[in-house]
Parts: C-alpha cells; sequence; structure tokens
C-alpha cells in the first residue's frame, strides 16, 4: 500500500547496478549481485548511480525525518532538529536535480501558507511534472527493454503519481470535492493499477457528495486493485463513506451494519474509530501501512475526518463523528476502555497517536 521511500530507493539502485554489470560475465554478474544488499545498507554511496538518484536517495532520508519519526517526537528541540534535516536534505536534493518533484512538492508544504495555497501550487505545476516525468520515462524506455525498461518507466512517473494523489488529498480537504474525482480520474488513467491509492480518497469524496452511486462504481473498479479485500470487498476507506452515505440518509440500521464489517474486519476498530486520532499527513505520500491492520484504520479514521466534522454537535466532533464514536463504543465498549486506560497510562499518548498540528502537519 502507497509508496515506499526506502524500498524505491533500492529498486533505483538496483536498476543502475544492474546496468554497470551488462558485458560481464555470469560468474561475475552473479557474484557482484550477491554483494549488493550489503553495499546498499553498508555502503550506499559507492554504487552506481546518477544525480536523480542521488536526489531520491536524500528525498528517502528526508521523508523518514519529517513523516516517520517527527510526529513521534515530543522534545521540541529534537523535533526542530528533525525539520532542519529534513529541509536541508530536500535542498540537497534539489541542488542535485533541480526536476526532482518530490523534493519541489515537499519542501513547498513547508513554505506554502494553507491547504488551499498549497493546493493551487499543486494544481498549477502539475502540467510541468507530468512533462518532466514523461521525458524521463521515455529516456528510461530508450536505455533498456524487457523488465528493466518496464522498471525504469515506472519509477519515473511515480513522482508525477504522487503529485496528483496530494493534489486530490489537498482538493478534498479544501472542499473541492468534484475536482477532486477529476484529479483522482486522471491519477488512475495514468496507473490503472493505482499505486498512489488515490482511490481510497476518491471515496471520501464521493461520501463528501452524498454519491452513492459514485461510490459504488468505484468499489467495483477498485476490486482488482491492490490487496484483495474480504468483508464486502472493501478497504477502510470505502466502509467509513459508506457509514457516512448511511448516515446522512438517516439509515441508523445500514450505518450500524457497516460499523459491525468494519469492527470484525480491523483489529481494536472500536477504540480507533471512538477515539478518532488525527494524523498528520504524510509528505511524501500517504504513510505507507499493511492492508487490514490497526495502523491502516487509524489512517482511514483520521482522512475520515473531513466526513466526521460535518455538522454541529456538542462534542465538537461533528454529526458523524459523534453517531460514530458512541456507537463503536456501544457495539465494543470493553475495547474502548482497554484502549483509553492504556493511553492514560501512557500520558494519554498511544503508540500510534500522532500529534497533529493546525496546517496538517506540513513540516
Amino acid at each position: 500500500m502507497a509508496f515506499d521511500p526506502n524500498d524505491e530507493d533500492y529498486q533505483r539502485l538496483s536498476l543502475q547496478f544492474a546496468r554497470s554489470l551488462d558485458g560481464g560475465d555470469a560468474g561475475s554478474v552473479v557474484r557482484a549481485f550477491a554483494s549488493f544488499g550489503h553495499r546498499f545498507a553498508q555502503d550506499h554511496d559507492s554504487l552506481p548511480q546518477t544525480d536523480e538518484d542521488r536526489a531520491f536517495h536524500l528525498v528517502a532520508q528526508a521523508t523518514m525525518a519529517i513523516d516517520y519519526q517527527l510526529p513521534f517526537t515530543e522534545d521540541d528541540e529534537q523535533a526542530n532538529r528533525l525539520i532542519e534535516r529534513g529541509h536541508r536534505l530536500l535542498d540537497e536534493a534539489l541542488a542535485l536535480d533541480p526536476g526532482c518533484a518530490d523534493a519541489l512538492r515537499m519542501k513547498r508544504a513547508s513554505e506554502v501558507a494553507g491547504f488551499d495555497a498549497y493546493f493551487d501550487f499543486l494544481h498549477e505545476v502539475e502540467k510541468d511534472v507530468r512533462d518532466c516525468c514523461e521525458e524521463r520515462r521515455k529516456r528510461a524506455l530508450a536505455v533498456d527493454d524487457g523488465e528493466r525498461a518496464e522498471l525504469g518507466a515506472n519509477l519515473a512517473m511515480r513522482p508525477y503519481l504522487r503529485w496528483l494523489a496530494m493534489e486530490a488529498e489537498k482538493a478534498l480537504i479544501c472542499g473541492r470535492n468534484r475536482q477532486c474525482l477529476k484529479i483522482c480520474e486522471r491519477a488512475l488513467e495514468a496507473d490503472p493499477q493505482d499505486m498512489a491509492d488515490v482511490r481510497f480518497t476518491a471515496a471520501l469524496a464521493y461520501a463528501k457528495l452524498e454519491d452513492a452511486a459514485g461510490l459504488e462504481a468505484l468499489a467495483a473498479r477498485s476490486a482488482t486493485l491492490g490487496v484483495p479485500r474480504r468483508h464486502e470487498g472493501a478497504d477502510a476507506w470505502t466502509l467509513l463513506a459508506r457509514v457516512s452515505i448511511a448516515h446522512s440518509r438517516h439509515l441508523p440500521d445500514e450505518a450500524t451494519r457497516l460499523m459491525r464489517t468494519i469492527l470484525d474486519t480491523y483489529p481494536h476498530a472500536a477504540a480507533t474509530l471512538s477515539l478518532q486520532h488525527e494524523l498528520p499527513d504524510g509528505v511524501f505520500s500517504r504513510l505507507a501501512v499493511p492492508p487490514y491492520s490497526e495502523d491502516e484504520l487509524i489512517l482511514a479514521t483520521s482522512e475520515a475526518t473531513v466526513l466526521f466534522q460535518e455538522g454541529r454537535d456538542r462534542s465538537d466532533r461533528g454529526a458523524l463523528g459523534s453517531w460514530v464514536a458512541d456507537r463503536a463504543e456501544e457495539l465494543d465498549p470493553a475495547d474502548v476502555r482497554m484502549v483509553r486506560a492504556y493511553e492514560r497510562g501512557a500520558g494519554a499518548k498511544s503508540g500510534h497517536a500522532r500529534p497533529g498540528s493546525p496546517d496538517g502537519g506540513q513540516a
């Protein structure tokens, strides 16, 4: 699910390494590949790579600092060091490769004030990013053939797919739901297998529009993508979108049935839906978490805040958010009590809850 920057860094360098071995005898090639993993982990700089590869490695390091370490850091001084490190790495990446779309997008996330301004930037620059990635794709296809060419072309287009995924996400947050769906469609046209998981963002947009038919058409289209889904063939985003539509149509029995499906599918689902922790957005891409894990539901619940907070209620959660929290506790009170007790014992912080920020966690 989503993009793992370290895996992508490995793929990029393994491709360059394979190219460097062309023309060698079979025995030396086998011996060289046997050492690749060790060199990647222990002596990364010794591997053959282009400035584009070096820039992406810096992006991967920045991602680990900003997306995977910063949210768990409570110490302000350490947090500032991580932010400074992330920004420095992104600056170095852009110095090596001015066309590094990932570094540009992540850097701008910290410089633009507000979601609307950031969305406008993403929308305005999208075509330039597409053109750059397509040019790099053509170059990859000209250099290699077979599986290598396929991998090189795939890697070349991934920054554009991440760009579209972030643009769609920000469109949703800004309330531009129909525009969000158009962006998701462009992403699915560019990558029918949906490596960027934009279908999850689209599910929330359909719920915002109360478009049940559109949501079900998306679910049918998504059934063949990613990890095969059990329990109605749905993921957490689709299930939460269905809950939202059922609730808006005053169908409490249907909404409750869907809630039960979520509780049957994900561990500690009642606690997650009751607590509704908000996570900072990943600046590289949606955080990579295992399918059907507790983390996946936590991530989906956080993104579903755009649904939960609609309408007013006394708890400030929003009408749907309050209903979901109350219903989850009714369906599995023991799970909610257990996790709340754990969080109190850990200083009101679970191992998964990540501190949010007014700007959505953009470093």
